[in-house]
């Protein structure tokens, strides 16, 4: 019987991280093609610019590189990089001075293009989204990201922050009640 190599698609994340230890390059850049887009739409949903989120999905992979011996295996390996995107996104972008909070945001717009006033109100309804998480306390902060920004299940929050799941529904639900004065009170819906 021949062996099952660690690319193949009935290896689990855990024979890929092992293969990486192991010495096999190829198979981080394999792990960071599967990864790239959901880490750099985390990070562009929190720094709202194009530039920032490629700076901050670098050293995402930068930092899970040199701390994959960590990961536990016991949750998706892509949401534990979503984890350690959205902590270094938001470190990022606490540390920015306020001004350069008023540049654009280069995210598309849901009105489409053709449209400049619906656009800048777009633009400027994630930015006030974004700022609002960003003044969330951890653990809210935290939770909210990973399941907004970061498109994870509540399964896989529980799992990428190794808290259970009851707490990660409960840490959601105060955050979003905590989002909501700030966002008029749709964060409740």
């Amino acid at each position: 019987m021949a062996s099952v190599a660690w690319h193949d698609a009935r290896v689990d994340d855990r024979s890929a991280v092992d293969a990486v230890l192991g010495g096999d390059r190829d198979a981080f850049r394999v792990i960071v093609d599967q990864a790239q887009g959901p880490v750099f739409r985390t990070c562009l949903r929190i720094l709202g610019s194009a530039a920032d989120a490629e700076d901050a999905a670098q050293e995402t992979f930068v930092t899970a590189f040199r701390s994959l011996a960590s990961y536990r295996g016991d949750g998706p390996l892509q949401a534990w990089l979503v984890r350690i995107a959205t902590r270094i996104a938001y470190r990022r972008r606490l540390g920015r001075r306020p001004a350069e909070d008023l540049r654009g945001v280069d995210l598309p717009s849901a009105h489409g293009a053709d449209d400049p006033v619906a656009a800048t109100l777009s633009g400027e309804r994630r930015a006030m989204v974004r700022n609002a998480v960003a003044a969330l306390d951890d653990p809210y902060r935290e939770v909210v990201a990973l399941r907004y920004f970061g498109e994870l299940s509540l399964d896989e929050v529980a799992a990428a922050t190794g808290r259970p799941l009851n707490t990660i529904k409960t840490q959601l639900r105060r955050g979003l009640q905590r989002l909501a004065p700030a966002l008029g009170g749709e964060a409740d819906r």
